[in-house]
């Protein structure tokens, strides 16, 4: 079981809905890399980074559409936490832009965590309980993808964070 860190660096949030594209660049999504892949999600962690006060509010959720084409991560990592493990055959993927379809948050299934804290230096945090963690399966839509995105009502305002998750 290999542990990951996927994160990313002074992020602006952009509110979208649920059931719109995600704008590239401003989101960090998770996808198996198969279709039998299991992740086990540890934690989802961001923290504001504006230099004056505003909202921001951040969903982690299932997405309805799934990214497609070729995923790429632009000022974002993707890195394994044990420097003495091997990468498996076959890695998730973590990506926060598409060359065809940008995936979109789902409108039923979809804020599994929302965050929600002032962008001048607030802080929110996540972490599961040992066989409480979020799990995506597979590559596709409803249960292969998570998104952490800004939601509605979100204003503007950098971010920092990362998801750790194991894949199993």
């Amino acid at each position: 079981m290999a542990r990951y860190s996927a994160s990313f660096q002074n992020q602006t949030c952009a509110g979208t809905a649920d059931t719109t594209s995600l704008t590239p660049l401003k989101y960090m999504a998770l996808q198996g890399g198969t279709g039998t892949m299991q992740l086990k999600v540890n934690e989802v962690q961001s923290g504001g980074e504006a230099s004056s006060s505003s909202i921001i509010t951040y969903a982690f959720g299932r997405s309805s559409t799934v990214g497609t084409a070729t995923l790429s991560l632009s000022g974002a990592y993707n890195a394994l936490m044990d420097a003495t493990s091997t990468a498996p055959g076959n890695v998730a993927a973590a990506y926060n832009t598409t060359t065809g379809t940008e995936p979109q948050r789902s409108a039923t299934l979809g804020h599994l965590i929302t965050h929600s804290y002032n962008a001048f230096g607030g802080l929110a945090r996540w972490q599961a309980r040992q066989g409480e963690e979020i799990t995506i399966y597979g590559a596709s839509a409803t249960a292969g993808e998570c998104t952490y995105s800004g939601n509605t009502g979100c204003q503007t305002g950098p971010i920092s964070g990362h998801i750790i998750y194991e894949l199993v």
